[in-house]
C-alpha cells in the first residue's frame, strides 16, 4: 500500500490517468451521487487537484485510460460516452487525435440509444480500439479515432437457449442450473460487476459469461477458449497478469530458450487470470502451468468457515417442535441447504430433525464418498455400520410416487434392506433411478451444490470409499 485517501463522497469507479514519467500520478474517482469526477494525486496528501463537473450530467459508471493517446474514455449512467485528456492537456477533448468533429458522426450514443448500462471498459494496448460490456448482455467493440462501432457480440440468454439445441450443448440439468443463476444474478446488485479485458497483444478480449470466461479473437471473430467451463461458478470480475512470476538471475541464451528444459519453463511467461465469482467468498486463478508440487494434486484451498451466526443458530419456535421445512448442514467444506419433505415423509423428517436438534449428527464424518455418485454420513461410529433412529429401533420406508431419484442432489435414507432405516443418509450428485422404491427420498439440496460436489470429489480410499482426510458435519440448523 502506498497511500490512503479519505474521500468526502461515496466512490463509484476509479482509474489511474497518468503516463510513465508524469510528475503527478493522477487518479480519477467518480462520485456515486453526482456527475462529478474528482482528480487526486495518488501519492499526495489527499487534496483534490481538480473537479470535473461539466463532462457528464449523471454519475460516471466506468472509466478507462488510453495510454497510447493519453485520453480517458468515460461513460455515465445515462449511457453518454466522453473522451477527455489528463492534466497535461487541461482535461480537454482530444480534437487532434480523432477524425470526427461531432459525436453525431460516431456510434458513441450506442449505449444511450439502447438504454444500456456499461459495466466495464477496456482499451487495446495500441490505443486504436476499445471494448465495452453492458447490462444488456452485449459486448461492443469501437474504433477509437473514429468512434465507430466495429462489432457487437450478443451474450443474451436467448442466444444461449438457441445454442443449447446444438450437439455440443450442456447437459439439460446443468444448463437449467446456470440459467437459474443468471436470472438470480439479474435481480442482484452484482449484475454490474462484469468487466472486460484486452490481452497484451491487443488481438484478444476476455469477459465473464454464464459458461465461463470467454476469450475472443477479435481479428477472426472466433471464441478460442472458455476458461472455467467445467467449474461450478459464475465468473464476474476478472483481471489478467501476463508478466513473469519469477526472474532469472542470468541471461538466457537463444539455445536455452528453445530447449525443452522444465527448469527454464518455470521462469517463462505464465499468463494468469484472476476471477471473482457470484456468491463465492473466494477468487479463482486460471493458468497454463501445473502446480509446482505434483504430489499434491488437490487444486482447491478450502479456508472458509461457517459464520458465527450460522454456527450459533438462534432457537426458533417452541421446544416441542419436531419437524422443520429446511435444514442447513454446516460442514468443514461449506454449507449445504436442504428442503425437507415433512408432509410426504413425516417419520424420516422427524427422525432427521430431532437428531439434528439434539446435536446427534455434530462431528459425524462423511464416511462413504463415491465420486460421481453420492456422499453418505450419519453414522456415529464412522464405519457405515452404526447409528439408530430417535425411537431406538429401525423404522419403515416411506416411498412416495412423486419423490424419486430423478435429479441430482437428492437426500435419501441409507438402509441395510427394506424397513431398516436408522440415522444414516446420503446425497446423490446425479439422477439415480435405480434407487427408487429402495431408499426413502426425504429432501433435496437447493443451495450449496458445489459443496456436495467438492465433498464427492475428495480423495478417498478405493477399498472403503472413506475420504483420507475427515470431512465432518459441524452442526445442523433447522428452520421453517
Amino acid at each position: 500500500m502506498i497511500n490512503i485517501i479519505k474521500l468526502g463522497f461515496t466512490p463509484l469507479c476509479s482509474e489511474w490517468i497518468h503516463s510513465s514519467g508524469d510528475a503527478v500520478h493522477s487518479l480519477a474517482i467518480s462520485d456515486k451521487d453526482s456527475n462529478k469526477i474528482f482528480i487526486y494525486d495518488g501519492q499526495g496528501n489527499g487534496d483534490v487537484l481538480q473537479v470535473l463537473d461539466k463532462l457528464h450530467s449523471a454519475p460516471v459508471v466506468a472509466m478507462c485510460y488510453n495510454l497510447a493517446f493519453e485520453t480517458v474514455i468515460s461513460v455515465d449512467k445515462n449511457g453518454i460516452l466522453e473522451y477527455w485528456q489528463n492534466s497535461k492537456h487541461d482535461y480537454k477533448f482530444p480534437q487532434k487525435l480523432v477524425t470526427f468533429e461531432s459525436k453525431l458522426d460516431t456510434s458513441l450514443f450506442e449505449f444511450a440509444k439502447n438504454k444500456a448500462l456499461v459495466t466495464g471498459l477496456a482499451v487495446a494496448p495500441d490505443g486504436r480500439r476499445f471494448a465495452a460490456i453492458s447490462n444488456d448482455r452485449k459486448v461492443r467493440l469501437f474504433q477509437f479515432n473514429t468512434g465507430k462501432l466495429i462489432r457487437v457480440l450478443d451474450e443474451a440468454l436467448t442466444t444461449y437457449t438457441q445454442m443449447q439445441q446444438t450437439p455440443h450443448a450442456l447437459p439439460n440439468m446443468e444448463f437449467g442450473r446456470r440459467m437459474a443463476v443468471e436470472r438470480d444474478l439479474d435481480k442482484s446488485e452484482f449484475n454490474t460487476s462484469n468487466n472486460i479485458l484486452f490481452d497484451i497483444s491487443g488481438h484478444f478480449i476476455m469477459y465473464p459469461t454464464m459458461l465461463g470466461v470467454k476469450v475472443i479473437n477479435i481479428e477472426t471473430n472466433r471464441c478460442v477458449s472458455i476458461l472455467g467451463k467445467t467449474d461450478n461458478i459464475r465468473p464476474l470480475h476478472i483481471a489478467l497478469f501476463q508478466g513473469k512470476a519469477k526472474k532469472s538471475k542470468a541471461a538466457i541464451t537463444l539455445e536455452q530458450e528453445a530447449s525443452d528444459n522444465p527448469t527454464l519453463q518455470s521462469i517463462a511467461n505464465d499468463p494468469t487470470v484472476f476471477c471473482a465469482a457470484y456468491k463465492k467468498p473466494r477468487f479463482y486463478l486460471y493458468s497454463r502451468r501445473l502446480p509446482s508440487d505434483l504430489q499434491d494434486v488437490d487444486r482447491d484451498v478450502f479456508n472458509e468457515k461457517p459464520s458465527k451466526e450460522d454456527i450459533i443458530a438462534v432457537p426458533e419456535g417452541q421446544g416441542t417442535q419436531r419437524v422443520y421445512e429446511n435444514a442447513v448442514l454446516h460442514t468443514t467444506m461449506g454449507d449445504i441447504h436442504m428442503k425437507l419433505f415433512y408432509k410426504e415423509c413425516p417419520k424420516s423428517v422427524e427422525n432427521f430433525c430431532v437428531h439434528s436438534k439434539n446435536g446427534y449428527y455434530n462431528g459425524h464424518i462423511f464416511h462413504r464418498v463415491i465420486k460421481g455418485f453420492m456422499i453418505q454420513t450419519g453414522d456415529p461410529t464412522g464405519t457405515g455400520t452404526g447409528g439408530k433412529s430417535i425411537w431406538g429401533n429401525d423404522f419403515k420406508d416411506e416411498f412416495v410416487p412423486s419423490l424419486k431419484h430423478d435429479r441430482p442432489y437428492t437426500v435419501s435414507m441409507a438402509n441395510a434392506g427394506p424397513n431398516t432405516n436408522g440415522s444414516q443418509f446420503f446425497i446423490t450428485v446425479l439422477p439415480t433411478p435405480w434407487l427408487d422404491n429402495k431408499h426413502t427420498v426425504f429432501g433435496r439440496v437447493f443451495r450449496g451444490m458445489e459443496v456436495v460436489q467438492n465433498i464427492c470429489n475428495a480423495k478417498a480410499n478405493p477399498k472403503t470409499d472413506k475420504p483420507y482426510d475427515d470431512i465432518k458435519i459441524i452442526s445442523i440448523r433447522l428452520s421453517n
